[in-house]
């Protein structure tokens, strides 16, 4: 690919820009025109994150693997933050080393998965873009939703700490303890305006299922304080096709999938995958109400043309776009699939 030939915006994705658009510029860069393009070359990988990929021979968090630095935008331009400066965006090059496959694909992932959920189906998400280093190599780009504009910083808590999870208590594989009903049981201890929340929580479970995220952990959602005080559901962001990479038969993150005490339906039991039987109970037992339960499943169900559209206008390569394409529908399939309706 020809990085300074470019066809689509490389932030919205958006047809006929050969850079960001204007929404581009106004969402993701305060309004300030900045080039596609960084002026150096990949940073080097630093000794700490070097020494998790020796140790780590099989590593099973894309998220938590990934070589991340802090940029400031500066004028228009980004650089990288100095000693005691709040970064505004958080950078995530190629990794120079290959703890999983296709990983020169992985920032086109991220920045596709993270506008199909934004575009496609309205999920609040982290401002995302993608950028090339004076080399041509592609960079994944977040735009940190814990800041201000003004540099203050936003409260916000992740799911492991407000789980009282940790690796000092738990062991290395902490953020993969417990189910997402067990998740939503901790934002009814902390969130007042739990029916709507709970139900974008819904709908993110929801989507990584049919997007193949095996990487929603406790450290991918948080909650954050809003101006008046309240705590709600953070953006959504780290969102991946993990199967990509690492290919797994684990549907989820979490070690206990869905649902709390082992529970399993009838649907699951048969099937041996997740399907809309298992979404409609999980909806219930959450606290989504029967009459939207079924309006957000069905908004799901069907087959998104901006979906298709939007993996054809991706960073991705031709054979990894067919199999993100191959993917979803083979999720969409076991979506909508339901055992109660087949005896």
């Amino acid at each position: 690919m020809n990085f300074t030939e470019l066809k689509y915006c490389p932030s919205t994705l958006a047809e006929g820009f050969t850079t960001y658009s204007p929404a581009a510029i106004r969402n993701m860069f305060y309004g300030k025109k900045v080039s596609h393009i960084l002026e150096f070359n990949p940073p080097e990988m630093d000794d700490e994150v070097a020494e998790q990929f020796r140790l780590n021979s099989k590593i099973t968090s894309i998220s938590g693997a990934q070589f991340k630095q802090s940029f400031i935008l500066e004028k228009n331009k980004l650089r990288l933050s100095k000693e005691n400066e709040k970064g505004q965006y958080i950078l995530k090059p190629i990794p120079s080393r290959q703890p999983f496959s296709k990983v020169e694909e992985l920032p086109a992932n991220e920045h596709l998965t993270m506008q199909i959920a934004k575009q496609a189906y309205n999920i609040k998400t982290a401002e995302s873009a993608l950028l090339f280093f004076k080399n041509g190599e592609p960079a994944y780009i977040t735009k940190r939703f814990d800041i201000g504009e003004d540099g203050s910083k936003i409260a916000q808590e992740d799911f492991a700490t407000l789980s009282g999870r940790s690796k000092e208590i738990d062991g290395k594989f902490y953020k993969t303890k417990g189910s997402y009903e067990d998740m939503a049981q901790v934002m009814k201890k902390y969130v007042s305006a739990y029916i709507p929340e709970v139900e974008k929580y819904f709908q993110l479970i929801i989507f990584n299922y049919l997007f193949s995220n095996e990487d929603a952990h406790l450290k991918n959602f948080s909650l954050r304080q809003t101006s008046e005080g309240d705590y709600v559901l953070s953006p959504a962001y780290d969102l991946t096709n993990t199967i990509i990479h690492i290919p797994d038969d684990s549907f989820f993150a979490l070690e206990d999938g869905l649902f709390s005490n082992n529970f399993e339906t009838e649907s699951f039991k048969v099937l041996g995958y997740f399907a809309y039987d298992d979404f409609y109970e999980f909806g219930i037992k959450i606290g989504v109400r029967k009459n939207r339960l079924v309006g957000i499943l069905d908004k799901y169900r069907l087959e998104n043309q901006k979906v298709l559209a939007l993996i054809n206008r991706s960073f991705l390569s031709d054979p990894v776009k067919e199999l993100y394409r191959k993917q979803y529908l083979e999720r969409l399939k076991m979506l909508n699939t339901s055992f109660s309706k087949l005896i």
